[in-house]
């Protein structure tokens, strides 16, 4: 899958799933239609998300209107659009509430993306894949990295994935690498797995992944490795933007990174406010910009 450069229409690269899974089709498009509303974060006509999607306009319409007969989405009749309703953002609050319900995840997010003014991404391992379950998006820009949430790429060639990588033992690393080589084209680029140890070594005595140009030929991201939340795949928090934005702040990035996920870290410390939590890293960012 490639992720390219922000365009005004919004049209979705179809999420790389692992091999195994067999998506029954209806479900997997209730999925992306609440990706899609969440990426628009608007009021969106049918016709729009079956031309976004890729979708029959009649199933299309026959899906939305279940999805608000079971209080899913809101419809407005006079303008014939729809959007995510409030029941939406309460489904799975009670998974790590410290993480989610009570805004530490998010709100760490918000301060990167406020610091930064990069796309900030929450990735999460799903197979020999990262899929990207959150994204902050910058304003519109021709040069910004637009990132699809629900986009999945191989841990083997993003930032996130070697952040994570970084975590594992020796053999679980070699079994991905081979598993990505075995599934890559014969033009496409395969991983020479002592070159990838000598990178994950390279992560481990830094803190963070740093990737350039190997997802997005002109993109960039660091990522850092979030604490390990029992019963739950592992996860991963970003920042990525065009390889010039990224490449004189790498540090910085990494270092308010590795800040965040120490923070995350400490156990039984109350959760901060969201404007706390921004205003405390975007002064710590500041602090390593004057420096």
């Amino acid at each position: 899958m490639t992720i390219r450069p922000t365009r005004r229409v919004w049209q979705r690269p179809r999420p790389r799933q692992p091999a195994e899974n067999k998506l029954v089709k209806s479900a997997s498009r209730v999925f992306e239609i609440l990706e899609f509303l969440d990426d628009m974060r608007r009021p969106t006509t049918v016709m729009e998300i079956a031309e976004a999607l890729g979708y029959p306009q009649s199933s299309t319409s026959a899906l939305v209107s279940s999805m608000v007969a079971m209080g899913y989405l809101v419809f407005e009749p006079h303008k014939r659009t729809y959007l995510t309703s409030s029941r939406v953002a309460l489904l799975g609050s009670w998974v790590n509430a410290p993480f989610f319900a009570e805004g530490r995840l998010i709100s760490t997010m918000k301060a990167l993306h406020a610091a930064f003014g990069q796309t900030v991404i929450l990735g999460m391992r799903n197979g020999p894949l990262v899929q990207y379950i959150h994204i902050l998006q910058p304003p519109p820009a021709d040069d910004r990295l637009f990132v699809p949430i629900g986009s999945s790429v191989p841990m083997v060639i993003c930032a996130a994935g070697h952040a994570m990588m970084a975590t594992m033992p020796s053999d679980e690393v070699t079994r991905l690498a081979l598993r990505h080589n075995a599934d890559t084209p014969e033009d496409g680029r395969l991983i020479n797995v002592r070159d990838l140890r000598d990178d994950l070594a390279a992560v481990r005595e830094r803190g963070y992944a740093a990737l350039y140009g190997t997802v997005v030929r002109s993109g960039a991201m660091v990522a850092a490795c979030l604490p390990q939340i029992p019963g739950q795949r592992q996860m991963a928090i970003a920042v990525g933007g065009p390889i010039d934005a990224i490449r004189p702040i790498e540090a910085e990035i990494g270092a308010a990174l590795m800040a965040a996920v120490a923070d995350m870290r400490s156990a039984g410390e109350p959760p901060a406010e969201d404007a706390a939590d921004a205003e405390g890293l975007a002064g710590g960012t500041a602090e390593l910009r004057r420096a």
